[in-house]
């Protein structure tokens, strides 16, 4: 029987697979989620114009050199560093940091405080909340009026943010200090939109309302939209970083799970308690089975499963205790045609990978069954409850 005080020498994530659809710190998020046992299907829905490059950056800083602004928001650790950065790289770095100087600048948070202190500035206030909400009440409650304000855009809308400056009287300037462009290869992306249709992922991931959008405009292209919104409703778990990454998905009536602070690790600590609390749970043939994405753990221990024979298990899931006929269950196997001696041949490697032969009966001419204990029959019902 299963020890309910085992530790289990898995991840949380163990049997689960997470798409990625980051751009910048993928690989930080990857491997968050492999450290906690995941498999990562990662495939970056945009691309980021290097700074330097940019035309509208180098505008912008021209612009407010010529006039300087009264008030700078500036909203990301890496956007304030990159737009230094840049500056240096145009001649015109030292002239930037004089300007900003004599301004009062705003800093979203600790990591941006930090970035600001690092160029040799202070900045005059940052929220302890990290919001930008908070960042524009506090405008407002100065007043705005007549004041020239530079906004450091970072490739994410502000909704209403930039909006509500100009009805209150500021004249904004927006820098754009990166800007979001679709992948030069779109194969990557449209592996992970196969695989979120065909459920071949338990959970996708965004750390950016551009890549969210992204993704949604490349199924749309390429007429799997109504499929990706269908697994996203139902079977895929779509995670977003925070509020405003999930402004895309929302707008197609997708509801997604946000950690209270908008960083990864709390972002991958929420999948940690997500994922396995939608795995099913069972008591079969005096063991406890709880079936994941890709695996199964049997008393606790991890046991990976072959696509089929997840699709049979799966089948046998849904309908705990009573009998689901062989033809029922070819229906399920992935393009296995018409013969029902797939049926057999998948559910002899699906018994080889449990470890436990006796979870699954075989009822002679009728089909398969999990073996239920009896205590758990009338918790489960009849077939389809």
């Amino acid at each position: 029987m299963y020890d309910e005080q085992q530790r289990p020498d898995h991840g949380p994530l163990a049997g689960f697979t997470v798409g990625v659809t980051a751009a910048r710190r993928a690989d930080e998020l990857g491997a968050l989620l492999q450290r906690r046992g995941a498999s990562v299907l990662h495939a970056p829905a945009l691309r980021i114009v290097p700074l330097s490059d940019d035309s509208e950056l180098l505008a912008a800083t021209k612009d407010l050199l010529a006039q300087a602004p009264d008030i700078v928001v500036a909203t990301t650790a890496i956007g304030f560093r990159g737009w230094i950065e840049a500056a240096d790289g145009w001649g015109l770095g030292e002239a930037l940091l004089d300007r900003l100087r004599g301004v009062e600048v705003l800093a979203r948070g600790p990591k941006v405080k930090g970035a600001v202190r690092a160029a040799g500035l202070t900045e005059e206030w940052s929220p302890s909340s990290e919001s930008m909400a908070e960042v524009l009440d506090r405008l407002l409650d100065h007043g705005v009026e007549g004041r020239r304000i530079a906004v450091q855009l970072h490739g994410e809308p502000l909704p209403g943010f930039v909006e509500s400056l100009r009805a209150a009287g500021a004249e904004v300037v927006g820098v754009p200090v990166y800007r979001w462009l679709p992948p030069e290869d779109l194969t990557p992306v449209d592996r992970l939109l196969e695989a979120t249709v065909g459920r071949g992922i338990d959970a996708l991931t965004f750390t950016s309302a551009p890549a969210a959008a992204s993704l949604l405009s490349r199924a749309e292209d390429k007429g799997l939209l109504p499929e990706l919104l269908n697994a996203l409703h139902h079977d895929v778990l779509p995670a977003c970083v925070g509020p405003v990454t999930a402004l895309p998905l929302q707008a197609h009536g997708i509801d997604t799970v946000q950690p209270e602070r908008f960083r990864l690790g709390p972002l991958v600590q929420l999948l940690c308690q997500e994922l396995p609390g939608r795995a099913r749970t069972l008591p079969v043939a005096g063991h406890r089975v709880e079936i994941r994405g890709h695996a199964v753990l049997v008393d606790g221990a991890l046991r990976p499963v072959p696509p089929a024979g997840m699709s049979l298990l799966r089948a046998l899931g849904r309908r705990p205790g009573w009998v689901v006929p062989r033809s029922d269950l070819l229906k399920a196997l992935p393009g296995a045609g018409r013969d029902e001696h797939a049926v057999e041949t998948a559910m002899a490697r699906l018994r080889t990978a449990l470890g436990a032969p006796k979870l699954i009966q075989t009822v002679v001419k009728r089909g398969y069954r999990l073996a239920l204990d009896p205590a758990a029959d009338t918790k489960y019902g009849a077939p389809g409850a």
